[in-house]
This record gives structure tokens, C-alpha cells and sequence, in this order.
């Protein structure tokens, strides 16, 4: 599973850590924290009751009455603009039913906020990450202004859990009649039409993929050797471009500069990753949430090309990746103060050069995206992390360089999606998730030049392989940035 030791003391993840990376994105995901929350609630709501008479014989039918309800909220998300459905639905609720359980109101949120800002924000993200222990004193605001559809967005998952339990208490607070049972029945299918229609009338965000085939194919000879992507994971476009960053403009002015290139939706990392080295979009790809129930790709990555070439790509970055990419991924443990797992990083991308020398080598960077998280993008950290990455990356082409690593290699650098307000959003577009950085030079990359036309991360997958002389992965449907390339085709 691409889980082993490092060299120089940078541990790779643990198969312990690659579960609870999974388990903990089951509570991270909006679609499952909702369930899996509610229950929790409910459940602590009547401990007293679980193991009386007569309790399962209410709680049962009440709970197969809400699970409707509860599959329109996993179905449909209520991000940035959409959020407002929700408190709408919660007061049509109180106001029609003229319901409102105090201790579900209390515990709910109670509990929320404990886990969200408290145990989340400040004690995880400090084991984690190092964060300061008075954390909380800012990501209470973070988690107010969230606008993506984790279970850091208060202005979604509370009214989500309420309606929900009020729904719930109201059922099993007297017996059961068929009136209450249809009344909840109707409510649930209001909610369910309009959640359809708010979605069709308001989500106009995502992008729209091309849908041919990838139709420009490098049939000559390799323009490159090597190529290396670095990726700085969660790097705002707008931030980026506000930083400090000596050598990368010193190398993106000896390349090509792209402008407007469009992460995909959702702008979550491992879906991300996954477009940009198969060139396809979520729904083919078969990635669309960092929680990945069925593990692998549905189509070829540019890591199964280069094998069937006779030539070797490697990722290197933590442990999540693991569950797109399988065995092509070096994981490197993210349990690391975020003043050393970028370094940690680059060892390990290192360690990949000196004992694999892969044709394709992909280094993911991490701070920039954790900071984000942990303390927000709207603060003077961020733009520092950027600025710090840029001293870390010449350290490692430097190092490249010495080593003959840069000799006839092309170099790409972008984020796999920038990050919103709140804590450091990103899976739904707002501007600052939806454009990211990207860059070329190096072997057969034209100098000098910057493009303004749209592209796309997907066309990532293509381009690298059109740069090392092999045919687009099967699925890609991105396109071969041709703009950028010395030869001019």
C-alpha cells in the first residue's frame, strides 16, 4: 500500500493512520458526518431508555419514518448560497408542527460545537498538526462562516441535524397515530421537491468538462526525460499571487504562465488528484469525495501508462492518496507539526529520485493546505506558509539540480484546488477554491510565454504524458497544453 520507512527519520504512514485517515473522513464529509451524528444524538438523548420496555418499540418506526428525510440531506448539499433552503426548512418545520424539543436543540448543539471547534479545530488539529492550544479562539468563527459541505459548516449540518431530530422527538414524545406518521411523511417530501428544485434553479457552479476523448497525442519523440509535478496543496490563486516568492517567479518567468486554470467539482483533494493524473472528470474517474468507499480508479492513471511503457511514476504525499492511487503512492505521515511535513515531503520525493528514478515524479505539499484549515485563509499566516513553500522548493530543485535530476526535465508546478473562507473550505467552488496556480519550464516548455485561455486540471494527466512520449491514459478526456510547449504543436 505504498506504506514504508523513510530514510533520514521521515516515517511513512502506518496502516493504523491509513484507517483512521478513513474513518476520520466518515465524520469529515458532510454526506456521512449527518447520519452518523444524528443517530449519535438521538441515541444520547434517551440513554436512559435503550435498555427499558417499550422503547425500541417507539424509537423504531420513528427512525424508519425520518430516514427519508435524512437520504434528501445526504443526497443534497447546501453549500455557499443554497444554505439559506435549509434555515427555511427548519422554521416551516417549527411553525407548522409547533414543535421544538429543548434538549435536542441543546445537546445537538452542544455536541457540535464540542467536536467541531474543541475537539477538531483545536485538540486533533494540535496532536496533528502542532496548532497553538487556544485554537478555538479563532476557529469558532471559522466554523460559523464555512461555506463548503464538510461537518465544519455550522450554517449546514445544524439545521440539517435539527430538523432531523426535531422530526424524531416529535414522533416518539406520544404514541404514534397515522396523522403524525403522514404529517412527517409530507413534510419530507416538501423538503425533498424543493431541495431538487433549489438545486436546479441555484447550482450554477460547477464546471463544465469536456466530454471527448483526448485528441492530441505525442506520437514522435519525448520532449522531456522527466517530468516533476509540485503540487502546494490548497494554494489560493489570489494568495499566490500576493506572496513573496523569489524563485518561483524567477522559474515561472523562464516558462509558461497559466492564468485561469479550473480545479473540479467537488474541489476535494482526492478527487482532485485523481482528475489530474487520469484526465478525467469525477463521475468517470469514480472519486467523488475524499471518502472513498470502493477503493482504486475506475479508468487508467498516468501511473498505469508509464508502466505499461516500460517507464516508472511515482506520487509521493499522504496517506488519503493511498485510496486512488494504491501502491503508486509513497506515503509520508501527516501526524507532523506544520513547520516540518513539507520537509518530510520532500525527503521522502528524495529518497524516490535517488532509488527509483521514475520517469514521473509528483510531490504533494501540505502546509499551505493545512494552515488554511487550521487557522484560515484571511489571516497574515497563509500568505507566509506560500512564502516559506517557495524557499522549500528551491532548497529541493536545487538539490535535483546537483544530483543531475533536472537534466532534460520538465517542471510543473499548481495546486490541486485553492481554499475558501471558514476553515480553509474547499470541495464547492467559491472563487478562492475553484482557480489555482500552474506553471512550466524546463525541458520542451517555451519560455516567456503566459496563456490567459481557460484550462483545466485534468488536462495535467494528458500533458505530462505528451511531454514523455506516451499515449493519454484511457478516460482522459483533458487536453494536451500545447500553448506551453517549446516546439509550438
Amino acid at each position: 500500500m505504498g506504506s514504508y520507512s523513510l530514510a533520514g527519520g521521515v516515517k511513512a504512514a502506518s496502516g493504523f493512520e491509513i484507517l483512521a485517515a478513513r474513518l476520520w473522513n466518515v465524520l469529515n464529509e458532510g454526506k456521512s458526518f449527518h447520519p452518523v451524528f444524528v443517530l449519535g444524538v438521538f441515541l444520547l438523548l434517551h440513554v436512559g431508555e435503550i435498555f427499558g420496555a417499550g422503547f425500541w418499540g417507539r424509537a423504531l418506526p420513528a427512525l424508519l419514518l425520518v430516514v427519508p428525510l435524512v437520504l434528501v440531506f445526504v443526497r443534497y448539499d447546501f453549500p455557499l448560497k443554497l444554505r439559506w433552503a435549509l434555515w427555511v426548512a427548519l422554521a416551516a418545520f417549527v411553525l407548522l408542527f409547533r414543535f421544538v424539543d429543548v434538549g435536542a436543540l441543546t445537546l445537538a448543539l452542544g455536541l457540535y460545537v464540542f467536536f467541531t471547534v474543541f475537539f477538531w479545530g483545536t485538540f486533533y488539529y494540535h496532536l496533528r498538526t502542532g496548532a497553538p492550544k487556544t485554537n478555538f479562539l479563532r476557529f469558532w468563527k471559522l466554523v460559523l462562516e464555512n461555506p463548503d459541505s464538510t461537518s465544519g459548516n455550522f450554517l449546514e449540518q445544524v439545521p440539517k441535524a435539527l430538523l432531523v431530530l426535531f422530526a424524531l422527538e416529535y414522533l416518539v414524545s406520544v404514541p404514534l397515530t397515522a396523522g403524525r406518521a403522514g404529517a412527517i411523511l409530507v413534510f419530507t417530501a416538501t423538503v425533498g421537491v424543493a431541495s431538487w428544485w433549489v438545486h436546479r434553479r441555484f447550482f450554477d457552479w460547477k464546471p463544465v468538462y469536456p466530454s471527448g476523448p483526448t485528441g492530441v497525442v505525442n506520437r514522435g519523440a519525448p520532449l522531456a526525460r522527466r517530468v516533476i509535478v509540485v503540487v502546494i496543496d490548497g494554494c489560493r490563486l489570489d494568495s499566490f499571487n500576493e506572496a513573496q516568492k523569489p524563485y518561483l517567479e524567477k522559474m515561472m518567468a523562464g516558462g509558461t504562465v497559466y492564468e485561469s486554470v479550473e480545479t473540479v467539482y467537488p474541489a476535494r483533494t482526492v478527487v482532485c488528484f485523481s482528475s489530474m493524473l487520469t484526465g478525467a472528470a469525477p463521475e468517470r474517474h469514480g472519486i467523488t469525495s475524499n471518502l472513498v468507499l470502493k477503493l482504486g480508479l475506475k479508468v487508467e492513471s498516468v501511473f498505469d501508462v508509464l508502466r505499461g511503457s516500460g517507464k516508472k511514476g511515482r506520487l509521493v504525499g499522504i496517506a488519503h492518496l493511498i485510496d486512488a492511487f494504491g501502491g503508486d503512492v509513497a506515503s509520508v505521515t501527516s501526524v507532523a507539526h506544520n513547520d516540518k511535513i513539507d520537509a518530510n515531503l520532500i525527503a521522502a520525493g528524495r529518497r524516490e529520485l535517488e532509488e527509483h528514478d521514475p520517469e514521473l515524479l509528483v510531490l504533494q505539499l501540505l502546509a499551505v493546505d493545512q494552515n488554511g484549515h487550521v487557522r484560515g485563509t484571511r489571516y497574515p499566516e497563509y500568505v507566509e506558509r506560500i512564502e516559506i513553500t517557495d524557499n522549500l522548493i528551491e532548497g529541493f530543485m536545487s538539490w535535483c539540480r546537483e544530483n543531475g535530476y533536472l537534466e532534460d526535465t520538465a517542471v510543473v508546478l499548481m495546486a490541486d484546488h485553492g481554499q475558501g473562507i471558514g476553515i480553509g473550505a474547499h470541495g464547492h467552488l467559491s472563487e478562492g477554491e475553484r482557480f489555482v496556480p500552474f506553471a512550466m519550464w524546463g525541458n520542451g516548455i517555451a519560455p516567456g510565454r503566459t496563456i490567459a485561455e481557460p484550462a483545466s486540471v485534468m488536462d495535467l494527466a494528458p500533458t505530462i504524458c505528451y511531454l514523455l512520449g506516451v499515449a493519454p491514459p484511457k478516460g482522459s478526456t483533458g487536453r494536451v497544453l500545447e500553448d506551453a510547449l517549446e516546439e509550438g504543436r
